[in-house]
């Protein structure tokens, strides 16, 4: 265990202290010029340190921290140079997460945990979409329903399309307009695989923070070179993590050491045309979230892919080369020059024109926060593999880690979708109940009119026959009668 992370050797030793490790920090440099190498020995430092790290895999070289470095003679020189006497070969406690569940353990949330706020953000809502998202978790929370996956959220949209006139006398307005505008969002995040990230069993966080027993950080590495080509669901990822971590961990104020530490690899996707509250929120959960104990590092090939916002929550630093062929990368050396502490041996701004491969303009926290002043510095080679490791030697450590088993199998329990499904068949059963009913009482009212009728015909008709044959009678009466009285009277007369 160690108080501090030895970074490399320049006019003097350069160290991140771990006390002030969790006032976050930038690796910065143009491509080949060995910003993974500086995340390598950062995140080797911190898990000897016993603190656990996370971090994300963009061209899979990280994974070979699972694997002991291979002797080389670029490796054993640069050790001599810088003095390091007890360079020796290791492997690292490293557990491989994919969002994808392929090249490592699947690492879901549900839509729950995600909240209407922060999806709203990632899905890029307007303030009346976002209202009708609320208003979507909000019914979802009265009626006790579970939002766990896409379909779940998908189906109580629906839901709420169907019964929008009650929905909107209770809790506002509820147009077809906005949510279909939410469903074409949600349906662009599940094209680039939001049906895997969200689901269940989803990913406690203790499990991030684990340490082997004998007191090594775990290293957390997601496989991000399939996940990259989904920026969106990488931001969400990457936001929803950070968001995760500052509301659930309790505060600690400075601790002598992080609880964990979280490197951010292509930072400038989080920010790439994001609209202004949501760089706010990046920038308050930045500068809060080091009193739960927790450093971010963001790695980016230019200072300027960082908002100043959040660049200026980030006090230690690793500026590796930067090219000045065009207008906006003269301004990134400027930019970079000017963020370091002034040395007055060193011009800044040539400096980091010239750096070779492994070396680096570092500048980390010292006594009450007081940035060093930045020194050029021979980055110090890794312990454990250079490059990525083999599918094979992937597969073993997946096969040995200690949370495989919590998160291999996919649960997909009663919820939303299903509830909702059933009710809408309720609901139709009724209607083709109350539908067949109606029916049938329109068809027994047309055939009592219809017998009504019939016996008002037939009562006529009774009625004509019998006057027919009461006049009959009478007329052979009348008849009768008069032929009656004349025999009478001709009989008296004779």
């Amino acid at each position: 265990m160690t108080e501090q992370i030895f970074i490399g050797r320049g006019a003097a030793d350069q160290h991140l202290s771990l006390k002030l490790a969790n006032r976050h920090g930038l690796i910065a440099g143009a491509t080949g010029t060995g910003k993974t190498v500086s995340l390598q020995i950062l995140a080797e430092g911190f898990s000897e340190a016993g603190v656990p790290v996370f971090m994300a895999d963009i061209k899979g070289d990280l994974s070979g921290m699972s694997q002991p470095g291979v002797e080389k003679d670029f490796l054993e020189e640069r050790a001599r140079t810088i003095g390091l006497e007890d360079y020796h070969y290791t492997r690292y406690p490293v557990v491989f997460w994919d969002v994808f569940g392929e090249q490592g353990h699947p690492v879901r949330t549900t839509i729950s945990e995600m909240g209407p706020i922060l999806l709203s953000r990632q899905l890029g809502l307007n303030d009346t979409q976002e209202g009708v998202l609320t208003i979507a978790f909000r019914l979802a929370d009265e009626d006790g329903l579970l939002l766990l996956d896409l379909k779940d959220l998908r189906e109580m949209l629906v839901f709420m399309s169907e019964n929008a006139k009650e929905i909107s006398a209770r809790y506002g307005n509820v147009t077809a307009a906005s949510i279909g505008a939410i469903q074409r969002r949600l349906l662009t995040l599940e094209t680039q695989g939001g049906d895997k990230f969200f689901g269940e069993p989803a990913l406690k966080l203790q499990d991030l923070m684990r340490l082997t027993y004998d007191g090594r950080g775990q290293v957390n590495i997601l496989a991000a070179n399939m996940l990259v080509r989904a920026p969106q669901l990488y931001a969400t990822f990457m936001l929803w993590l950070m968001s995760e971590l500052f509301e659930e961990l309790p505060e600690v104020g400075d601790p002598d050491k992080p609880k964990l530490v979280f490197f951010f690899d292509e930072a400038h996707l989080l920010f790439d045309d994001a609209p202004k509250h949501l760089v706010d929120r990046i920038a308050q959960v930045v500068k809060l979230i080091r009193s739960k104990g927790v450093g971010i590092y963001f790695v980016t090939q230019n200072p300027l892919d960082v908002p100043d916002e959040v660049l200026g929550q980030l006090g230690n630093r690793v500026q590796h080369a930067l090219r000045a062929f065009t207008p906006r990368d003269q301004k990134a050396v400027r930019v970079a020059a000017e963020t370091f502490r002034e040395n007055p041996e060193l011009n800044t701004r040539k400096v980091i024109t010239e750096l070779g491969v492994g070396e680096a303009l570092t500048s980390t926290l010292g006594k009450k926060g007081v940035p060093g002043i930045v020194q050029r510095t021979l980055i110090r080679p890794p312990k454990s593999r250079l490059g990525p490791a083999t599918p094979e030697e992937r597969k073993a450590v997946m096969q040995a880690s200690p949370v495989g088993t919590s998160y291999d199998m996919a649960v997909d329990r009663e919820s939303a979708f299903e509830v909702l499904k059933v009710r809408r068949k309720q609901i139709e059963a009724e209607r083709d109940a109350a539908e067949k009913a109606a029916q049938a009482e329109k068809e027994r009212k047309a055939r009592e009119k219809a017998e009504a009728r019939m016996r008002s015909r037939a009562s006529r008709r009774q009625g004509a026959t019998e006057a027919f044959i009461k006049s009959m009678v009478r007329q052979v009466g009348r008849t009768l009668g008069r032929e009656l009285i004349r025999g009478i009277l001709g009989s008296l007369k004779k």
